[in-house]
């Protein structure tokens, strides 16, 4: 049984007259340990009806590229072959989503959808459920506690959300077993688009253009858990003593997988802490209290994406400081093009560029500096979430809005005031010398830059 806090209904009613079970897949871009998925084979096993899971590709979501799009197509070709094995029908079609949606609700019992807390991703699921000819039921799957049983307030900082969410780990932290589909629906003669070509239906979308990155592993839940194992296995018993050194690069690189739904952070958290140690003590603080107190802020704060969404005196201190002289001013081609004076951020904007990632404490760098080198901290924002969201996989998430706030003051303290930055956290080319060794970091990247250059 799904809990019943994962559970919500968008628009009541009996099961209307249908064909099958629908449920709209766009969160969860994947068949295990996928709460609303699960959910729609109980509803369609209820009801004795087929189910058909459709995906909608829209090529003008807001800020995604090629290199958004390959992965996630990448993620979506498995996904289809492993709902196939199971019995249900994939339907993919280039169409926006909710529009997409509600055409084959048409002929729908029931309508399950699964949930975002972006502004987009609501606005599609209250349009449909306004719409739909049928009861729509949305069930969450990519946090390991439902937002609102986490809290029904936006938190201050982790510090008011960690015994909160830790309280009820024990009650959510619980195994998913994937349910037989009784009725089969291999014969229902849905068209949609064929997923066998990743590369090919990327060109057909004709997405915005991106620089091609060099060194990111393909898309899909086979390849999360291979590096979530890999990481297990070769990193996990020294994460909390090194995940912050961009020398060694002692992260796991889930994000990407997370981000598209390619992977449950339900499914990580329990394999990690089956590993155990601080290690994995270090890891879940960072999957569940900081990964989910980004959602708490998305979801309850309306403006998470604006100058707005910062506390008063984070505000206050960059206004009193938005007129101090800049020693260095750059442009946003030379800031997206790295040619910057400073060599070490340079490499993370490369990072970056080539990979579709940055080490985590190289992004928090890497704000900071924005907001020294541009003239106000509204045009730093603007430029981190642009460089952000074109550049890393990971774009356009929950994460990503909170962490570039972050460099801003969000979920922090006010600390000794300075020119430019005022109170909000500082960090210094010179801070990250004494702690890491930045040389390797350097070198490493020049690697890939040679190779990119060689490639190109």
């Amino acid at each position: 049984m799904i809990r019943e806090e994962r559970v919500r209904v968008l628009k009541s009613g009996s099961p209307a007259p249908g064909r099958y079970v629908l449920y709209w897949m766009q969160a969860s871009q994947r068949a295990v340990y996928n709460h609303a998925l699960e959910f729609a084979v109980e509803r369609a096993n209820d009801l004795n009806l087929p189910l058909v899971v459709f995906f909608g590709i829209t090529p003008r979501y807001p800020g995604a590229n090629r290199r958004h799009y390959l992965f996630m197509l990448e993620g979506l070709r498995e996904v289809g072959e492993a709902l196939g094995d199971r019995g249900a029908q994939f339907v993919v079609r280039k169409v926006s989503p909710e529009k997409g949606a509600l055409r084959l609700a048409g002929d729908a019992s029931l309508l399950v959808v699964d949930r975002g807390y972006l502004r987009k991703q609501r606005e599609w699921r209250a349009w449909i459920a306004r719409r739909s000819p049928c009861p729509v039921v949305q069930v969450e799957s990519d946090v390991v506690v439902p937002v609102e049983a986490a809290s029904s307030k936006e938190e201050y900082a982790a510090a008011t959300f960690r015994p909160k969410i830790s309280r009820l780990l024990p009650a959510f932290l619980a195994p998913l077993s994937p349910r037989d589909l009784r009725k089969k629906s291999p014969n229902l003669d849905l068209e949609g688009v064929d997923l066998s070509d990743p590369v090919r239906l990327t060109r057909e979308i004709r997405a915005a253009p991106a620089p091609d990155p060099l060194l990111i592993p393909p898309g899909g839940t086979s390849e999360a858990l291979v590096r979530l194992r890999s990481f297990i296995h070769e990193k996990l018993d020294r994460y909390h003593l090194l995940s912050n050194h961009p020398e060694l690069d002692y992260t796991s690189g889930l994000s990407p997988y997370l981000h598209f739904g390619q992977v449950s952070p339900l499914q990580v958290a329990l394999e990690i802490r089956k590993a155990g140690g601080p290690g994995a003590e270090a890891f879940l603080e960072q999957l569940i209290v900081r990964r989910e107190l980004s959602v708490n802020f998305v979801f309850y704060n309306p403006a998470y994406d604006s100058l707005d969404a910062l506390p008063t005196w984070a505000r206050r201190t960059l206004e009193d400081h938005a007129a101090d002289r800049r020693e260095y001013l750059y442009s946003l081609e030379e800031l997206e093009e790295a040619r910057t004076h400073d060599r070490f951020w340079n490499a993370a904007q490369m990072e970056m560029l080539i990979t579709g990632r940055m080490h985590n404490y190289m992004r928090m760098y890497w704000g900071k500096k924005i907001l020294e080198w541009t003239p106000n901290a509204k045009e730093a924002l603007r430029i981190m979430h642009y460089l952000n969201d074109k550049y890393e996989l990971d774009g356009r998430d929950p994460n990503g809005y909170a962490g570039i706030l972050w460099c801003l003051g969000k979920h922090d303290r006010p600390f000794s005031e300075r020119k430019v930055t005022g109170k909000v956290r500082w960090m210094s080319a010179e801070g990250l010398r004494r702690k890491f060794d930045m040389e390797a970091y350097v070198k490493r990247i020049s690697r890939y830059h040679e190779q990119w250059k060689s490639g190109k």
